[in-house]
């Protein structure tokens, strides 16, 4: 296999030092008629879309052809951008599971496909086109999303997007940031947002492009807070950041930008069935609480060769730390005032993506070319010890020099190559073969520590054990698509790619009694496809109807167990549980009835959509044959939302519904359990309303989140915000106000 990775890194040298002849012999030809400047690039324009629209074949340093993909063009949605809410916001991206823990949306959780949304660990989550999670790779979840507010754009590429993005069955999510103005030298917005629960959000920037054109610079600052619906659950949040883009010539541009997001939130915790059921609003827990202060900095350049020969280099650093402090005992035994767990995770890593795309002819046609490499090394650092028995968020360790649970030191090296090649056969049909090599060396050295007690709570036994381990892997996956363009209006898209996803290391050694974990898990791998017809009719209809697979190896899942007399405590236990497959079908369409109606555009504009996806998830070939056949947990089998949007002139107001069918939490379907922590998740249905209204420089928006006011919850935590049922939040109101100049 080391051989394959050698023969990779040969072909990559081999690109890159032929790049100066392909270079000269393009700036030799005429090269305006060729289809490839049909790219489409990332430009701050005035075309109106109803919120979404997809990605072209070749977007940016991307290749989207034959993949199932969309870009939600935020400044044309009608939703509640100041509570971040995910919901709205991703509502014409079928296929979508979306848990809510906080009022603001601090903390995304999405998952597609029968994956589970737990803080977004099952995509490749980007900002600007580079990571933001934790850890790529050994820890993919994402404690910081970035105020949708700021937020030109958000693009989704599902699990065909491995060849380019690395290692994940459930896609890429990319959160592209919003420019300084191209038109003037200054430009300031400021947003700022009363709401229900005493929730405020400032939202305040300034941009513009100076030095003849050649400067564009955009930054921003945005605030939040709230007490929060229950007790127990308010929050504050800051998150700064800066945008510097210089075009040093025509061929090269220079670019940075540095994110600083500082948050403290208190959690009220989770709740049992029977809690929640007297009251979703409650909180027995008093005492928990979270901090996040993560920073993020990328330098890029653009180089121009030709027209047909571009270079994009992208260094980013992540320097960064989460705190969580509380009680991790599940919601039916009683906070009797005893020290807190602290567990802390300190996370600095360093990247570089570098990518070359070149357009050619052969046999007549014109072909494109994507390749690239990446270079990742990241570090965490995870402790977990006692905390204070106080009430207050006061993160330090009683024992910072050996704390009582575990102290561990995780790096990850990840050095990778990959190539995708666009290959028009003629006008309508085309192939876009792949390939990924993959470097991955995991290693972790620490100890943990176990610690026995007579009932007296005295300590008996105090043992430490040191450990130390290494796991290195390399291998290469590849894939294909298939594209056949009928006319402007139906497109038939097929792909398949090989997957794989490698253990999340960093939870190994962390002491839970709500969950244990098999420290002998292995990666899992597998592939998934895509098949599909998608298109725009007329501006009238706008649709993607598509079937998926995703077959699972080793899946690593949770089954339930229970702990010995004479506790009985559930628990979830996390391991290989079997083999998976999940499949379905994935409906988007949206209509404009005016234009329907009038047969051109008017004034006024009413669009119905709906989005539909059907999954069936179910676990195969199970060493457990208690779970063979059994629902792959978070895998909701059907989830449905639906809206209509009216615009005249400046005012727009759009009414969205939102279902979400029963679905487990763990391999072994249970339905109930005395501690909250495992069981289902009922099916549940939420309404949203959001009106704004825009004259000139100002804008005046409302909404309603949770119109009917539905008592539901989204998730079963196993450990923070909960543990247990999270509830989420009822009937909300929001007023934002506006200003550019």
């Amino acid at each position: 296999m080391k051989s394959k990775i050698y023969i990779a890194l040969v072909l990559v040298l081999c690109v890159f030092n032929i790049h100066a002849q392909i270079d000269s012999a393009f700036s030799k030809r005429d090269t305006a008629k060729m289809n490839y400047l049909k790219e489409h690039t990332v430009t701050q324009t005035k075309e109106e879309t109803s919120g979404i629209k997809r990605l072209g074949s070749i977007y940016g340093f991307g290749i989207y052809e034959a993949k199932k993909n969309e870009m939600i063009v935020i400044k044309d949605l009608q939703a509640n951008l100041a509570t971040n809410n995910a919901r709205q916001v991703f509502a014409k991206v079928p296929g979508l599971n979306i848990w809510e823990s906080d009022q603001a949306g601090l903390q995304l959780g999405v998952g597609g496909r029968g994956l589970s949304p737990n803080r977004t660990s099952n995509f490749n989550t980007r900002q600007n086109g580079y990571d933001i999670s934790a850890d790529a790779l050994g820890y993919p979840e994402s404690y910081y999303t970035p105020p949708i507010e700021a937020l030109e754009q958000i693009e989704v590429v599902r699990g065909a997007s491995a060849l380019q993005y690395g290692t994940q069955f459930g896609g890429m999510l990319n959160f592209v940031m919003k420019k300084g103005n191209a038109d003037k030298p200054i430009e300031v917005v400021t947003r700022q947002t009363l709401g229900s629960f005493g929730f405020f959000g400032s939202f305040n920037s300034i941009g513009g492009t100076i030095a003849k054109g050649k400067l564009n610079y955009y930054a921003f600052f945005n605030h939040k807070q709230s007490a929060g619906w229950r007790p127990n659950s308010g929050f504050t949040v800051n998150t700064y950041y800066a945008y510097l883009s210089y075009k040093a010539s025509a061929k090269l541009t220079f670019t940075t930008d540095y994110t600083h997001m500082l948050y403290l939130a208190q959690q009220a915790g989770g709740l049992t069935d029977a809690q929640f059921e007297n009251d979703a609003q409650q909180s027995v827990r008093s005492r928990n609480w979270f901090q996040v202060n993560w920073n993020l900095l990328s330098v890029s350049l653009d180089y121009k060769f030709s027209d047909a020969c571009k270079l994009n280099s992208r260094t980013f650093g992540l320097l960064s730390q989460r705190q969580s402090l509380g009680n991790l005992s599940p919601p039916n035994i009683a906070d009797l005032g005893f020290n807190r767990t602290l567990i802390e995770g300190k996370f600095a890593n360093l990247g570089n993506e570098t990518r070359l795309l070149f357009h050619y002819k052969l046999f007549g046609k014109d072909q494109s070319l994507l390749t690239g490499s990446r270079f990742y090394y990241g570090t965490t650092r995870s402790i977990q010890g006692d905390g204070s028995d106080g009430s207050d968020a006061d993160f330090k360790f009683l024992n910072p020099s050996h704390p009582e649970n575990s102290d561990y030191l995780f790096t990850n090296i990840n050095a990778s190559w990959f190539a995708e090649n666009i290959f028009r056969i003629n006008a309508r049909w085309s192939v876009t073969p792949g390939l990924r090599a993959e470097y991955i060396n995991t290693a972790s050295t620490g100890y943990y520590r176990i610690i026995s007690k007579d009932f007296a709570g005295n300590t008996i036994a105090d043992t430490s054990i040191y450990n130390q381990q290494n796991n290195i892997r390399s291998f290469i996956f590849g894939g294909i698509g298939l594209s056949y363009k009928a006319n402007i209006w139906l497109e038939v898209y097929a792909n398949i790619t090989q997957n794989y996803r490698a253990v999340n290391f960093n939870d190994l050694r962390i002491a839970n009694p709500n969950i244990k974990v098999d420290p002998n898990m292995k990666d899992e791998h597998g592939f998934s496809g895509d098949i599909g017809a998608r298109g725009v009719y007329k501006d009238i209809i706008n649709y993607d109807i598509s079937f998926f697979l995703l077959s699972y190896e080793d899946r690593i899942g949770q089954i339930l167990k229970a702990d010995q007399p004479p506790l009985f405590q559930d628990y979830r236990y996390r391991t290989n549980v079997a083999d998976s497959r999940n499949s379905g079908i994935e409906c988007f369409a949206e209509l404009d009835v005016w234009r329907l109606y009038k047969g051109k555009a008017t004034k006024n504009k009413l669009l119905f959509f709906t989005n539909l996806a059907w999954v069936r998830a179910i676990y195969i070939n199970a060493q457990d044959k208690s779970i063979e056949g059994n629902q792959v947990e978070m895998a909701a089998p059907f989830m449905g939302r639906a809206g209509a949007t009216y615009k005249y002139l400046g005012f727009a107001a759009t009414l969205q519904g939102n279902y979400v069918a029963q679905h487990y939490t763990d391999a072994t379907n249970a339905i109930k359990v005395s501690g909250g922590v495992n069981g289902v998740i009922p099916a549940y249905s939420v309404v949203d309303i959001s009106l704004k209204y825009q004259i000139k420089r100002f804008s005046l928006e409302a909404s309603c989140n949770n119109l009917s006011n539905q008592l539901y919850f989204t998730r079963r935590a196993d450990a923070y915000p909960g543990p247990g049922i999270i509830s989420s939040d009822a009937r909300s109101f929001y007023i934002t106000l506006g200003f550019k100049i």
